[in-house]
């Protein structure tokens, strides 16, 4: 039904539905399955984010001891009052990483689109959840609009940290959460294209680089900052604020820049933070100096 931004939006326009709903009938369509198989399958979706982010808001530690126990410190921050950025933007922040923190304690999250940027797309949600009061399904319509855009992304480009950087990961988790907060919100269909180009052109050029080849460092604060990003990128495009250069162009520059980089900064951690001399030392004391032909497995084995 849709190979890009430019149709989905044209689709929604022309049916005068959301863009959750487009996604719905493109599934339905490529699946065959019914409607209401489908929308039980995201809901179960919905389900596994919300547990993950409880999980990590009562306190989780990765067992490396490299990450764990942010989101409760910025969840004890927010109620201190001495927050400087307001409470909804700290409460997203705190809850994609409290998401990410499961996943790098290895629980179970629900990739969105992978498992390294699995905290932007559940922690804008549940923390917008708190000021729009949506109903489950429009909560279940938000992963479909975001799922939409995360569709045009991963078959036009590509969301793979290994394949195009952080940009790719990060990068589309952020925008996929800002044209779904837009919509959520009332925003048009175009503002919430508007919101994905927005958000993704201001993360172009960020690199893959796990300290020790772990998803930890800096991923989980990776998603603190995708989820921030989001949140204002939505606001600016509900505000009437337009992307320059067009959604479908901004993917499509990721994708290029992406194919540039160096295999180093690409999930190898062979440079950027994981060949600092913290990030070596880090890797040595996790996996005891591994050499040669053992340390390429282990960096594999975990990318």
């Amino acid at each position: 039904m849709f190979r890009n931004v430019a149709e989905l939006v044209s689709l929604a326009e022309q049916s005068q539905v959301k863009i959750a709903e487009i996604m719905i009938r493109q599934e339905i369509e490529v699946s065959g399955r019914p409607r209401e198989e489908i929308i039980a399958k995201m809901e179960q979706n919905l389900d596994v984010m919300e547990k993950a982010l409880e999980r990590g808001l009562s306190g989780v530690k990765s067992q490396t001891g490299l990450t764990g126990g942010d989101a409760v410190l910025l969840q004890n921050y927010i109620r201190s009052g001495k927050g400087l950025s307001g409470n909804l933007l700290l409460d997203a922040v705190s809850k994609a990483v409290a998401t990410n923190e499961v996943n790098a304690a290895m629980g179970v999250i629900c990739a969105t689109p992978t498992a390294g940027s699995a905290g932007v797309v559940p922690g804008t949600l549940f923390a917008v959840k708190e000021k729009l009061n949506p109903t489950r399904m429009e909560m279940i319509e938000f992963l479909f609009t975001a799922a939409a855009f995360g569709f045009v992304v991963a078959n036009n480009a590509t969301v793979s940290g290994a394949a195009g950087g952080c940009q790719a990961e990060v990068g589309s988790a952020a925008g996929m959460a800002a044209a779904s907060i837009v919509e959520m919100a009332g925003g048009t269909p175009r503002q919430a294209a508007e919101a994905m180009a927005i958000t993704l052109k201001n993360m172009l050029g960020l690199v893959c680089d796990p300290v020790a080849g772990l998803v930890e460092v800096p991923c989980v604060k990776r998603n603190a900052m995708g989820a921030s990003n989001a949140l204002t990128a939505a606001d600016m495009a509900l505000a009437g604020i337009t992307s320059r250069i067009p959604c479908d162009e901004v993917i499509a520059a990721m994708y290029e820049i992406g194919k540039t980089m160096p295999s180093a900064l690409r999930e190898t951690a062979q440079g950027g933070l994981a060949a600092t001399p913290t990030g070596r030392r880090l890797e040595a004391e996790i996996f005891g100096e591994p050499k040669g032909k053992l340390k390429d497995y282990l960096v594999a084995s975990i990318s």
